[in-house]
């Protein structure tokens, strides 16, 4: 193979001809010319905020502050809106890896537009960098060597809250819990983590989703005594439930709330006169450390208000990925992918990596949202209470059930 690789080149003093030869091939191994970026997101739905327009930005700032090309050749970066719906995303997902030469996809919130994403990109060897949907399976039963997945899954949300909030002395538990796959299977996984850190669970409710009118549901948590109600609940059901539970002076009473998948955006619709005391669980904060600081502010100039921590992790995914870009000198996604499971992850002035099977690991802290009082600034809305360690956070490997070998 060497011998015929040298063989095309004119050579007066082989050994330097023979590399310049060699490295040819490797210099112009970025498909078309370009490194291009998804963001596939929820642009116009209950999640835009969370997502939306942010992460957009969020993408542009992280190709941006690379300089705007990898390896010499330009970064693009397109989007589109999912719609919250599957079907919708797997066809934006065919158009771009079939006609568009997109290169990878990032932000994909929801859990089954993720799952539906991960498959095509598995399928048509493209590189996914998950940074919105929660479900841990993506890192478990339908792993693919392709995704990286950024977000902090339904098993670490279950067991950094459960455990730190038990630490913390929230050692009895009520569930109110959306009835439906998601509410069961974060109620099941956090009693379980409570139990396990000397808790006790003294009960549950189940709500329909999308429920107006929590007062039942409330009342019963309020007549357990327990000292924690955990909110195994998302989006709108825990806006509605936090306001309804101040209006019922459930916090006055002693009682206090622990939501699984708060973001910092619902936390000032929400406000901190009806927030505070709420307990939940990050692996990003705008006002973390000073690096975080610094690029949230940046942030903030363009979109008007701190980053998610959904759009931190488009950021720092779309940085991992050109990084491993410019190590191995192309996009093609095996390779890619393996790199980026090899290198140091950078979270905001946090140290993280990537397991083989595509889980980023990061410390998780247990916030508690601060009184008006205790507010110094605008969005100045967390105070840390404990972190829990990136090893103890996230489902151990073995335990996930996955494959990479599947065909």
């Amino acid at each position: 193979m060497l011998l015929r690789a040298l063989a095309g080149c004119a050579t007066a003093a082989a050994a330097i001809v023979a590399g310049s030869c060699l490295a040819g091939p490797a210099a112009a191994q970025i498909s078309d010319d370009v490194v291009k970026i998804g963001v596939l997101t929820d642009e116009s739905g209950l999640y835009a905020d969370i997502g939306g327009a942010g992460s957009f930005v969020a993408a542009k700032m992280a190709a941006e502050d690379f300089g705007g090309k990898v390896r010499g050749k330009p970064i693009e970066i397109v989007h589109a809106d999912h719609q919250n719906k599957p079907d919708v995303g797997s066809s934006i997902m065919n158009r771009w890896f079939d006609n568009e030469q997109v290169d990878a996809v990032t932000d994909l919130p929801v859990s089954s537009i993720g799952l539906a994403a991960q498959e095509i990109g598995r399928q048509k060897k493209r590189t996914m960098l998950i940074a919105g949907a929660a479900t841990s399976d993506i890192t478990g039963k339908a792993c693919s060597p392709y995704t990286i997945h950024w977000a902090d899954d339904t098993y670490a949300l279950a067991s950094s809250t459960a455990r730190a909030v038990v630490q913390n002395g929230g050692d009895t538990w009520f569930f109110i819990t959306v009835d439906y796959a998601f509410g069961q299977a974060m109620e099941r996984d956090a009693s379980t983590f409570v139990t396990a850190s000397g808790g006790k669970v003294l009960g549950s409710v189940r709500h329909p989703l999308n429920t107006a009118d929590f007062s039942s549901y409330l009342l019963q948590a309020q007549a357990s005594k327990a000292k924690i109600i955990g909110l195994a609940n998302v989006g709108g059901d825990t806006e509605n439930a936090i306001k309804q539970a101040s209006e019922f002076g459930i916090l006055t009473g002693g009682q206090s709330l622990a939501g699984f998948l708060v973001f910092l955006t619902e936390v000032h619709s929400l406000g901190l006169q009806r927030a505070q005391k709420l307990f939940i669980s990050d692996g990003f904060y705008w006002d973390q450390n000073d690096q975080a600081r610094t690029w949230s502010k940046r942030f903030f100039q363009q979109v008007g208000r701190m980053p998610t921590k959904q759009q931190a992790a488009v950021y720092a995914s779309i940085t991992h990925y050109l990084k491993a870009i410019d190590a191995t000198g192309t996009d093609e996604a095996g390779a890619v992918n393996a790199q980026m499971r090899k290198m140091p992850v950078d979270y905001f002035g946090h140290a993280g990596s990537i397991r083989p099977d595509g889980r980023v690991l990061y410390d998780l802290t247990l916030y508690q949202v601060k009184s008006p009082d205790e507010s110094k600034y605008d969005w100045d809305y967390l105070k840390p209470i404990r972190t829990t360690p990136k090893d103890q956070a996230f489902r151990p490997e073995s335990e996930g059930g996955c494959n990479l070998n599947r065909s």
